[in-house]
């Protein structure tokens, strides 16, 4: 297995990990705007883009952040955004001595909705799961469009995630499998309590896969960590609110 990382910028260490059915190429339109402030770290998850993924492993979360573990700097700001933030998060509960900082984004350590518990409806992840067995550039489509959902720059946000996503090769069947599994059965909620370090959550008011409802209830379950929502934003506030992402980010340096 190889994982691709692509590498720019000066200053202070960030890894920037993607989220479910993308590539790290999503993160081009605010990477040259952060080289400024950041060396960047740009990681294509195993399976996705130009990073390989082996038929017969075990796609779990902790293997994934094992996996990230092997091409990050030895101490690093994980930023990681949806599915990208649970493997961020899960990085920074093993190996607490590498993480300077966790940034997540448009992320939750439980998308799907239970008891009491707002996220992502399970008939959804369902669906994709089915759709998955059919044509699965369909099921990417249909995961973009929820995810600029009520995003007044939605059409952009779309357009400009197609674009990205084809700049690379298309993600494995396995690791698409795998990883719509992960949203469906991840709950680091508890696990989450021994991070002791930096924690900034950043969110879109208008996101439908991480509603507005769960921020309220990370504030309160987790009081060191800041979160921090962009009004006019979905589930993602870095391509719809580029400048002020990056002005955020630029702001924590030190």
């Amino acid at each position: 297995m190889s994982i691709a990382v692509e590498r720019m910028g000066q200053g202070p260490e960030l890894v920037l990990l993607h989220g479910w059915g993308m590539n790290g190429a999503v993160w081009h339109g605010v990477a040259p705007e952060l080289a400024r402030h950041y060396h960047l770290h740009i990681l294509d998850l195993p399976g996705f883009g130009a990073s390989s993924v082996p038929d017969t492993c075990d796609y779990t979360l902790p293997w994934l952040a094992d996996a990230v573990s092997e091409v990050i700097p030895e101490r690093a700001a994980l930023l990681g955004w949806s599915l990208g933030g649970l493997v961020a998060s899960q990085l920074a509960l093993t190996r607490p001595e590498r993480v300077e900082r966790l940034i997540t984004v448009a992320s939750s350590p439980c998308f799907m909705s239970r008891e009491e518990w707002p996220g992502i409806a399970p008939k959804v992840l369902h669906g994709f799961q089915h759709m998955l067995q059919g044509d699965f550039m369909q099921t990417i489509e249909r995961f973009l469009a929820i995810q600029a959902m009520g995003s007044e720059h939605a059409r952009n946000d779309i357009r400009q995630l197609r674009h990205w996503l084809a700049q690379r090769p298309h993600p494995s069947p396995l690791a698409l499998a795998a990883g719509l599994k992960l949203l469906e059965t991840v709950d680091l909620r508890e696990d989450m309590h021994n991070w002791q370090g930096e924690w900034l959550r950043i969110y879109g008011r208008l996101d439908s896969l991480v509603p507005k409802s769960v921020i309220p209830l990370l504030d309160e379950r987790y009081p060191a960590s800041h979160s921090r929502v962009f009004d006019k934003a979905s589930h993602a506030p870095f391509i719809s609110h580029p400048h002020d992402f990056v002005e955020l980010l630029a702001g924590l340096k030190g």
